[in-house]
């Protein structure tokens, strides 16, 4: 994308190394999600976190070129995952089994438990692919720390020790 580079003004980019892990923070509050979850008789498993480029292509083709049903809307660079900033989850059953259900009650309390995961992680400050209107993604929770994809591509980056209130 050189040629595009020049004809925009050159304080719009920002030289930083390319990404290759979650956000410390979204790592940090990744690991707090999985056991606030747990002390509510809830076992997640964090199923994608940090994806590359080439990744996301992989996982875009799918239900295009690729068999198999469409999962995403973004290609490579378009996509939180791509900067570190998000995670997909699932629940994990009692015998190990490994499910993506929305009314499960593993824990008995009369209660779904992907939303009670789901409020757990608002709290922690990430949000929910699930409130998308145009294209759901219900596994899907982000920390943009306000940036949008446009300024993460154009390399915008969150400090690494920036802190993320919790109520």
């Amino acid at each position: 994308m050189p040629h595009v580079r020049r004809l925009l003004p050159a304080d719009l980019w920002h030289e930083v190394p390319p990404v290759s892990a979650l956000h410390p923070v979204v790592a940090a509050k990744m690991k707090t999600l999985e056991t606030e979850a747990k002390a509510r008789g809830i076992r997640i498993l964090i199923t994608d976190g940090f994806r590359s480029s080439a990744e996301q292509d992989a996982i875009y083709r799918q239900g295009r070129s690729d068999p198999g049903a469409v999962v995403t809307n973004a290609k490579g660079g378009q996509s939180y995952h791509n900067y570190g900033l998000a995670i997909d989850f699932a629940l994990r059953k009692k015998n190990g089994d490994v499910i993506w259900d929305m009314n499960y009650d593993g824990n008995g309390n009369k209660q779904a438990d992907w939303m009670e995961v789901v409020a757990i992680a608002k709290r922690l400050g990430f949000s929910w692919g699930g409130d998308w209107k145009s294209f759901p993604d219900y596994p899907h929770l982000q920390m943009d720390f306000g940036l949008s994809i446009g300024e993460l591509q154009r390399g915008y980056r969150p400090p690494e020790d920036l802190q993320v209130a919790v109520l």
